[in-house]
């Protein structure tokens, strides 16, 4: 499936809120508790998400003019990788993971690093990340992994 990939406004704030909770409730949820989910969602409410806009570099995915996916760039690190489950296994996060991609490599980064969910380990690995370590925020647990560029 063909997207479009720009970079996010403030405007974008509500609907990368919304496809988030969605990834949340809908994937994430296999493989977390709902205290871990709950207490992810609180970090993505349309003014967190806001904030995060004046923090980093945060890109959305659009299908049919419809936002569907969100990633962002900080740094070296990929972040917020999110995509509605309705559109999961679609290619839409491949693409977004490939745009994110060209932008790292035209910035002079030669590694990414991405902070994965149990849940998108399997998306990553398949695009060439490596898990190097885990870490957790008391529950959560999150797979650091690598790619060199």
């Amino acid at each position: 499936m063909d997207c479009q990939v720009r970079l996010a406004t403030t405007e974008d704030a509500d609907a990368i809120s919304c496809i988030v909770i969605a990834a949340l409730r809908g994937s994430n949820a296999q493989d977390y508790s709902p205290d871990v989910i709950a207490q992810v969602e609180q970090s993505f409410s349309p003014m967190k998400v806001q904030l995060l806009l004046t923090q980093r570099a945060v890109y959305v995915a659009l299908v049919a003019q419809c936002i569907v996916a969100t990633a962002s760039l900080d740094g070296d690190v990929v972040r917020s990788v999110f995509v509605l489950p309705k559109h999961q296994g679609t290619g839409v996060g491949r693409q977004l993971m490939a745009v994110i991609q060209s932008i790292a490599v035209d910035a002079g980064l030669d590694v990414l690093h991405v902070p994965s969910s149990i849940t998108a380990e399997g998306f990553y690995a398949a695009l060439g990340f490596r898990a190097i370590r885990d870490q957790f925020h008391g529950a959560e647990r999150t797979i650091i992994m690598q790619k060199r560029l």
